[in-house]
This record gives structure tokens, sequence and C-alpha cells, in this order.
């Protein structure tokens, strides 16, 4: 037989009834009287009964946390820190893979809806109405994404953009093409336009590479667009497709930095070693994640709805980056 309430309870010297106050509604009993009980919790091993306390209380103590695609290198840091928020919230989280295919987000928010608290979408593909649906299922807020009415979190695109095109600038980069990720992607246009804004800033042309698949296969796929278009630098959608590419051009007999300059996005653990060491516009991932499961655990009352918490980004130069080539080099 399981280690139940009642012998948490006789272990701490408490009754029932404090016992389980101490662990749903910790602020209801004394510091003393708390920790006695998380004490006695640990040596039991005890775990609570999750579909009984969902009876009582209304609330599974879940998250759910749907992510386009778990392979890509930019969600670990994420979850990361959005486990380790949940932990601080004595919430456990339930993750799910859509698979970069946006009609199948809502039908994963349908199954989960049930069995959870509220779900954290990353970086979500679905339009508009499909989210006006998933939140009338439960609580949602969004990562890489706003919306008009749902707690958001998303980072600052335009402070890493400017440092990225400064930086590119200062090379003697005048012409700069723009790898793009999927059309559907709300960062996607996000980014166009902010890119757009800080190359008018700065006098910059910005040529469009085209939309690509936001893999290491992608970024290859990108690589006979850059040549034929004759650029010296660009900026690209992701690091895994920045290295994707960066491994294409090498393969084709281009150096990087030397023939072409090559800017990441996200700054994934990776970029900073792959040869040579990838520039990039750094996300904070971590706080982000950690920021999200804390718009989902409080109070929405003391929020105004369409709240979007911003994190900056920065723009980091490493190796993959050089002077423009001049004629006759």
């Amino acid at each position: 037989m399981g280690i139940t309430l009642r012998d948490v309870a006789a272990r701490a010297d408490v009754s029932v009834a404090t016992a389980s106050r101490a662990l749903q509604k910790p602020a209801m009993v004394s510091t003393a009287t708390r920790e006695r009980v998380q004490q006695a919790v640990d040596e039991l091993g005890y775990s609570p009964n999750r579909s009984a306390r969902t009876l009582i209380t209304g609330r599974t103590g879940v998250l759910g946390v749907v992510v386009p695609d778990l392979l890509n290198p930019f969600y670990p840091a994420l979850l990361k820190g959005a486990q380790e928020r949940a932990r601080h919230h004595g919430v456990q989280l339930l993750l799910a893979d859509a698979e970069e295919t946006p009609e199948g987000e809502l039908p994963l928010v349908r199954t989960l809806a049930p069995q959870v608290d509220g779900i954290l979408l990353c970086s979500p593909r679905m339009g508009a109405k499909e989210l006006d649906a998933a939140a009338r299922l439960t609580r949602i807020a969004l990562v890489n994404r706003t919306h008009t009415y749902l707690e958001a979190v998303a980072p600052n695109a335009l402070s890493g953009v400017r440092g990225a095109l400064r930086h590119l600038r200062s090379l003697e980069h005048r012409r700069i093409g723009v790898v793009g990720g999927p059309a559907r992607s709300w960062s996607e246009g996000r980014r166009r336009r902010t890119i757009a804004r800080a190359a008018d800033e700065l006098d910059v042309e910005v040529v469009d590479v085209g939309h690509f698949a936001p893999t290491v296969e992608g970024g290859r796929a990108a690589a006979e667009s850059v040549l034929v278009l004759e650029l010296g630098a660009v900026l690209v959608y992701n690091d895994v497709m920045a290295i994707g590419l960066l491994a294409a051009l090498r393969e084709s007999g281009f150096r990087v930095p030397q023939d072409i300059s090559i800017v990441g996005w996200d700054d994934i653990e990776s970029a900073a070693v792959t040869d040579p060491p990838l520039s990039t516009i750094r996300v904070p991932r971590r706080e982000m994640g950690a920021a999200a499961i804390d718009a989902l655990v409080e109070d929405p009352a003391a929020h105004q709805d369409g709240l979007t918490w911003r994190f900056e980004s920065a723009f980091v130069a490493r190796g993959s980056t050089g002077r423009a080539r001049r004629a006759g080099d």
C-alpha cells in the first residue's frame, strides 16, 4: 500500500486537515508547521493522488506545453526555464510535439485541455481563429508570439537586428540577404518588418533570399539562392539553418567569412562551437520560458488582457562575419 496523507500527518505530528492545508494552501499554516509537513513528505516519499486533488480543488497541478518541433535546439533552454519555474510553483509539465504542422496544434490543445490547468503554446503556427478556439478550451499563454488578449512572452527583435546590421555595415556590407523561415510563421513576418525598419535607419539594402524550412536541410537548400544573388552577407532565420547554410557553402568551395558573412538567430548552444563560431542574435530563451509559466500560473485578474512580457535580444559577434570583399579581391 502506498504512502497516504494520513501517514504524512502522523510523521509530522499534525492532523490530516492541517497536513492537507500545508500542502494545498501553505499560507494558512505557520512556517514551522509547513516545514515539518514538507520534511515528512520528503522522508516518506509521499506523492499526492492527483485525481483526488482534482476532484477537491478543481485543478490538476499540471500545465501543458506544445512545441513545434522537439528536435529544434531552440527549445531545450526555453523548456529548462519553464521546468524550473514550474517546480517553483509546485506544478508539473506535460509536453507535446506539434511536428511543425500548424493544423496539428489545435487538436493537441483539445487533447490536453481536460488534463491540465493551462497550456503554453511555443511559437504557435495556428491562425487567429484557431487561437481563439484554443482559448475557449483552457487558459492559454504564448511564447514567441503576441495576441490581442492572450498573455504572451516575446523577444524584442529590434535591438538585436540593429546590432547585427550595424556590425555588418561597419564591415562595409551594404547589401544583405535575408534567408527566411516558414512563410506562415508569426516570427518570420515580425522579423521581416523589423529588419526592413532597421535597414532603412542604417541605409542598408535588404535582399529577399526566400522562405525555407527551419532546419539544417532548409539552410542547405538556401545556399544556391545565396550564391545566385551574389550576396556578401546574410541574416538567417535561425542558427540551425545558418549552420546548414555554412556547411553547404563550404562544400561548394566558398569561405566563411572571407567570401560570405553569416549571422544566425537564437544563439543556441552549438552556435559558439561551429567552424567558424557563428555570429548570431541572442534570444534569452531560458528567461522567456520561466516568464511564460508565471503568465499561466499567476492570477489573470492581476494583468490586463493581451499583456506581453518583452525580453531584449542582443547581437553576438563571432567568427562567421568579416569584412566585405572589394572588387578584385
